[in-house]
């Protein structure tokens, strides 16, 4: 499909900056598969669901994987996207024309890396010194990786490190929050449990490829960059149970929503999963193993536009996003939310 029919317009002041506190008091556009638009709230989740629906949440936690270095004298900026092993790790850099095989990058507090080798997106395998694990060096050197469309507006602070990691975070890996889960506070979720909505998590390490452009002009040009996710046996079988018992496995955020069609066969059943997925979700797929999906609004003619176009249908998705504008919702990662049930 052309990539120019996922284009729509939105007015900078709509990108947020910062979340809303408390997280689960932002707003949330509920978008049926017919019929008005309902703007409601985070808080108004366990109405909005049924007991015996599941919610699927990802459990990754981000790592301070932006880093600001030199090579000589030259500035070398690297966001670290896809571990590789122990020691190395793919990273996206910036200033890469000034950047040889076998340069050493010296980064703050003793901090150093190894470009090896230049991958064919422009990529590097950085290989960093010493015996500490890397996630120990990321701490003493790294900063949050912020997404390009709020990093390019302000700077990163200590506060990042709180609001840009969910209160589901425990397996360290991600360099981008699973941000649909932002807005869940331990009352949101004792709300849900009283109302008889499950809950289950899996982990996919979410990539800075996610926030790269599209810059084909069709599609089945584009290839997305693929990351590690695991789903273990007894959660695939509490999901594929609760469906069976006729609940909703409502996917949140697009992370869990692609991990989970990427275990899922086309009968549907959900089965345990470790691995890489480059899973690229656009409309005219058939979706196995979710049914409804709560994310944020996202990039125009991003691959997460197309994904809940594929869900919901484009022109319903361009129309629910005009809505979002006209009612000034606030936009992408520390913005409000959407419950999409097709």
């Amino acid at each position: 499909m052309r990539v120019d029919l996922f284009d729509f317009e939105l007015p900078p002041e709509r990108i947020a900056l910062r979340p809303v506190r408390p997280r689960d008091a932002a707003r949330m556009l509920v978008v049926r598969g017919e019929g008005p638009f309902e703007d409601a709230g985070v808080r108004d989740l366990p109405r909005l669901l049924r007991a015996g629906d599941v919610l699927v949440f990802n459990d990754t936690r981000v790592i301070p994987a932006r880093l600001e270095g030199l090579r000589g004298e030259a500035r070398i900026g690297a966001t670290l996207h896809k571990r590789i092993d122990l020691r190395r790790w793919q990273a996206f850099v910036r200033n890469s024309r000034r950047l040889r095989e076998g340069d050493v990058i010296v980064f703050p507090q003793d901090v150093t890396a190894t470009a090896e080798a230049c991958h064919p997106d422009g990529s590097w395998t950085l290989a960093f010194s010493g015996e500490e694990p890397v996630e120990v060096l990321l701490e003493r050197a790294g900063t949050m990786p912020l997404p390009p469309y709020i990093a390019g507006k302000r700077g990163t602070d200590a506060q990042d490190r709180e609001d840009y990691q969910t209160m589901f975070a425990t397996e360290d890996g991600a360099v981008a929050a699973p941000t649909a889960s932002l807005h869940f506070t331990p009352e949101l979720v004792a709300a849900l449990d009283a109302a008889g909505i499950g809950r289950e998590t899996l982990t996919l390490h979410v990539g800075a490829g996610t926030f790269l452009p599209v810059k084909v002009d069709d599609t089945d040009d584009h290839a997305m960059h693929s990351e590690w996710g695991r789903i273990e046996p007894e959660v695939a079988d509490r999901l594929n149970a609760a469906r069976a018992a006729a609940g909703r496995i409502i996917a949140v955020g697009t992370t869990s929503l692609r991990l989970l069609e990427s275990a899922a066969g086309e009968d549907g059943v959900i089965r345990p999963f470790a691995g890489d997925t480059a899973i690229f979700i656009t409309p005219g797929y058939r979706f196995k193993a979710i049914d409804g999906l709560m994310t944020n609004f996202h990039l125009p003619k991003s691959t997460l536009f197309m994904l809940v176009s594929a869900l919901m249908g484009r022109e319903r998705m361009q129309a629910t996003y005009a809505h979002a504008v006209a009612r000034q919702y606030r936009f992408y990662s520390y913005g409000d939310s959407s419950l999409l049930l097709p």
